[in-house]
């Protein structure tokens, strides 16, 4: 089956594994995991493993998602400077500001 006629399938039915490509047709890799807000149900972006590492390619750089295939919105020039998934680290440190802002918010600094 032609890529453009695949059905779509939601983010929360992507699998992991299936190969992500650029606009171009370059594949950047394989999805690790999708992340998402899910208090929110808001799709958030795809954690990829590639040959170098794994990169976090967010929502709004994603065209389509199909059982088989990621297309992303941008090409392979822009998908090498995609930045590096800071794993649970990086989450720590997000919340870690996030906190800080509301602390300061409450205190009026």
């Amino acid at each position: 089956m032609d890529e453009d006629n695949e059905h779509q399938i939601g983010y929360k039915a992507l699998p992991r594994g299936v190969p992500v490509y650029t606009n171009d047709g370059v594949e950047v890799g394989r999805v690790h995991r999708v992340q998402d807000n899910e208090r929110e149900h808001i799709f958030d972006g795809i954690v990829v493993t590639t040959k170098n590492g794994r990169v976090f390619i967010d929502a709004p750089e994603v065209a389509r998602i199909t059982a088989s295939r990621v297309t992303l919105t941008i090409d392979a020039e822009e998908a090498q400077d995609l930045p590096t998934h800071r794993g649970f680290r990086g989450t720590l440190e997000t919340h870690a500001k996030r906190t800080g802002r509301r602390w300061k918010r409450r205190l009026g600094r």
